[in-house]
């Protein structure tokens, strides 16, 4: 696939062909007629000065437009100089019009340096997706990405690190447009160790279009990197320390270097972790007639640290104005160790209390992951393009535990003690390669692309009994779990505008093939299983303007995913939680498949109201239950199908000049109904949440910001959860002549950020959970900016691997 990949990249690059439609063409020079690289370049209609196309200058000044017929104006603006307006060009369906060169005059004062100081709105809507500006919101100060994302419109975060937008799971999570690769507790603990700060934007897709993998029944959420795209040495750092439960610190450090031909980049960062959790459970069991015969509560203290240095290196090679090269290299290295004391009382059918177990459970964990990318675009002209991404992942994490229960009875007397250690590493190796063309065809471009992938994961788990330090196998939660899969897919897409109707169709189509082998051992036989399976995802967007200036419009969407099960889901062994939890996987997890579809209505930049409909098939679950001893287990199964209806409302205003706010909401209505093993669920609720951030600019540098949350209670699946809110301040002020900035932040001030409910339809058990994070904290932060600030070109996001995004693991 790769040589193939680079190919049919070889061929296309060097084939030529005529883009239809008229052309126009020009060099853009400054007064010294030296060519402006980077000038903003636009294309208006002549008539009603609507904007066709804005593009920026190549570094030798040049520009064109193609696909082109009627009357039109070039317009040309930059920074220092005095912007340009052409006279009216008219140009038929094959004509090329070759203008003479602009000459850029500069502005009537000359200035030494020019800062742009306007501040970004911290929410902006397009056609395609929701974009959240990071650092416009201050108590993204000392923050990480993962509390970043929490207050993102439509973006809910478990305790567990699961995230759902707009009510939905299965979301795909992208750095750069390319996947983590991780997924629940183990994304959780990769964003809380990147810091905010290093986040410039995040795109917030639910219906992503044919170019995308297909995976991800919530859509997809892309972190994107700063990166600078000015030419010269420039950067930026920040540094914050905090303390909610315990102190902790965020530090990174943002680096470019752009000289000639060649760009250079780096992202570094590092963090102290210091959390904190405190879990409290309770299990009622009942017989046949609902009488109660026993009960079970539990109290679990976490304190994890965790140390997490994290670097993202890279070059990019303009072998032509039309051609660039490029390469980058990501590390991370995260070690840590967690104290989990636990204390656990069992009373019988009275109350009374039978016995009391204490816990000393020790986790001390390394991860360490590293990756390489290699790609390369070229732009034919203004709508024709070619790239390909080749990428190579390594992660490596291993985990050992050790568990030390105490029995007591009533009395206080020790009755036994349990000794139990393990040793579990995982190896992941993840290969991808991908390649995107895109075609202009008169008025209208057509874009298609290929892309393989092939992950192979090797879990062990090896647990041990000690009785009086001797260390024997535990032969019946022992065990080894090999996983590949390869991902083998094709898309195309058609798109056209038309004066007031914009069209957009794509179908994706994915074959997935996979193996699990789970290994022998003295006690249990080896194992294995194998799926094969193709599926065709299609995707139609419709925008229409309902008036000539495009204020209002409407949007109609589709498009169907798939929701692959997370590797560790798949792993049929067993993972002890505690002495009474475990978690085990289970190799028959069916794919789920989902069809999205949604009606938006949209008022400029001001409002957007949309309607959504979202049926899934195959609903994977966590299903908790019980066993002999009363051990609470938790596996993943296929529900058969959940119905979800909802409708959203963004509004962004700035009702005076010094306060701007953004509010979202939502009321979501969720039907779960199927049966899941000897489980039959048909239930259902409704939902209502809300998310507003208000920023302040007051005089003198200054700024301030309030933001809010809240989630009311809700029902899924077997869980009931309570609502959650949260409430967020920060304050900034500029210095150092605006290059710095000292901001203050506290988040969930009135700490009313709990997750607790209750745990339905489990035969036998009435169980209940409460969890304390230690949200409310307070952080104090400083960035600084330096070097050169002018913008001279755009760069592709890069990555091959988009379907294997959020499954590593839990």
């Amino acid at each position: 696939m790769v040589f193939a990949t680079i190919g049919l990249c070889l061929v296309l690059n060097a084939a030529y062909s005529q883009t239809p439609g008229g052309k126009i063409s020009g060099l853009v020079l400054d007064n010294a007629k030296k060519p402006v690289d980077g000038a903003t370049v636009i294309l208006v209609t002549a008539k009603d000065s609507a904007v066709v196309k804005s593009i920026l200058a190549n570094p030798d000044g040049s520009f064109a437009f193609g696909g082109l017929s009627g009357s039109y104006q070039v317009r040309v603006i930059y920074i220092g100089y005095k912007n340009y307006r052409s006279q009216q060009l008219s140009i038929s369906d094959k004509q090329t019009l070759d203008l003479p060169a602009i000459t850029l005059m500069p502005a009537g004062k000359t200035l030494k340096q020019v800062e742009i100081t306007a501040d970004k709105a911290f929410v902006e809507n397009k056609i395609d997706r929701t974009v959240v500006n990071v650092n416009a919101s201050i108590s993204n100060t000392g923050a990480n990405a993962l509390e970043a994302l929490e207050k993102a419109p439509g973006v809910t975060i478990d305790d567990d690190g699961n995230i759902t937008y707009k009510g939905k799971s299965g979301v795909m999570v992208m750095i750069d447009d390319k996947p983590t690769y991780l997924s629940g507790a183990d994304l959780a603990n990769y964003l809380r160790a990147m810091p905010a700060s290093m986040l410039d934007q995040i795109e917030l897709m639910s219906n992503p279009p044919a170019k995308y993998d297909a995976s991800g029944n919530g859509g997809v959420i892309n972190l994107k990197i700063k990166k600078s795209k000015a030419r010269g040495f420039n950067g930026s750092v920040a540094a914050s320390v905090g303390k909610a439960k315990y102190w902790r610190t965020l530090e990174s450090v943002n680096l470019n270097y752009h000289v000639n031909k060649i760009n250079l980049f780096a992202n570094l960062g590092y963090g102290v972790q210091n959390n904190y959790r405190r879990l409290d459970v309770g299990r009622t069991y009942l017989d046949a007639n609902e009488n109660v015969t026993s009960s079970y509560n539990e109290t679990a203290f976490f304190h994890p640290t965790t140390y997490n240095p994290n670097l993202k290196l890279g070059m990019d090679y303009y072998l032509s104005p039309k051609t660039v090269w490029g390469f980058v290299l990501t590390g991370t290295m995260s070690s840590g160790h967690n104290y989990n004391p636990v204390n656990s009382m069992i009373r019988d059918n009275t109350g009374k209390t039978d016995s009391i177990i204490t816990s000393d459970n020790n986790t001390n964990t390394k991860n360490y992951s590293g990756g390489i990318n290699l790609n390369y675009s070229h732009q034919f002209s203004t709508d024709k393009s070619l790239s390909f991404d080749l990428d190579y992942l390594k992660y490596n994490n291993s985990r050992n535990q050790s568990f030390f229960n105490n029995t007591y009875n009533a009395s206080g007397v020790l009755g036994s003690t349990q000794f139990i250690t393990d040793d579990l590493p995982a190896d992941i190796n993840i290969y991808a390669a991908k390649t995107d063309y895109t075609q202009p065809l008169g008025k209208a471009k057509l874009s298609f692309g290929l892309k393989s992938s092939y992950v192979n994961t090797d879990n062990a788990a090896n647990y041990f009994n000690v009785i009086n330090n001797i260390s024997t196998v535990d032969n019946n939660n022992t065990n080894r779990f090999i996983y590949q899969e390869n991902i083998n897919a094709a898309y195309a897409s058609f798109n056209q505008d038309f004066k007031r109707l914009s069209i957009q169709a794509g179908l994706r189509a994915e074959n997935t093939n996979i193996k699990g082998h789970q290994t022998g051992n003295a006690q249990s036989p080896d194992s294995s299983f194998s799926q094969h399976y193709t599926s065709l995802f299609p995707t139609a967007y419709i925008l229409y303007k309902l008036d000539t200036a495009g204020n209002n419009s409407l949007k109609l969407s589709y498009g169907r995913r798939i929701d692959r099960p997370y590797y560790q889901d798949l792993n049929p062994f067993v993972t002890i939680l505690d002495k009474y939890s475990q978690f085990s996987g289970n190799p028959f997890l069916r794919p789920q498949y989902s069809s999205y579809y949604e009606l938006a209505y949209s008022y400029k930049s001001v409002l957007t109201l949309t309607a959504e409909y979202n049926p899934i098939t195959d609903y994977q679950v966590e299903l908790d239950n019980t066993k002999a001893g009363g051990i609470f287990t938790a596996t993943t199964d296929n529900l058969g199908r959940r119905d979800h209806w909802g409708v959203t409302a963004n509004i962004g205003l700035s009702p005076v000049k010094w306060w701007s706010f953004n509010f979202y909401t939502e009321v979501m209505h969720n039907w779960y109904h199927g049966q899941i093993a000897n489980l039959t669920l048909n239930n259902s609720s409704t939902y209502f949440y809300f998310n507003d951030s208000n920023q302040f600019t007051l005089s003198n540098g200054w700024s301030a910001e309030l933001s809010t949350f809240y989630v009311s209670p809700l029902q899924d699946t077997q869980f009931t959860h309570q609502y959650r809110e949260q409430t967020n301040v920060g304050i900034a002020k500029k210095v150092l002549k605006n290059k710095g900035a000292i901001k203050l932040s506290a988040r969930d001030i009135f700490r009313a950020n709990f997750s607790a409910g209750t745990i339905t339809n489990i035969p036998g058990t009435l169980a209940t959970y409460h969890n304390d994070n230690a949200n409310r904290s307070v952080t104090l932060g400083f960035t600084y900016s330096f070097g050169s600030t002018t913008d001279n070109r755009k760069k592709r996001q890069t990555g091959s691997a988009d379907s294997e995004a959020g499954r590593v693991g839990n």
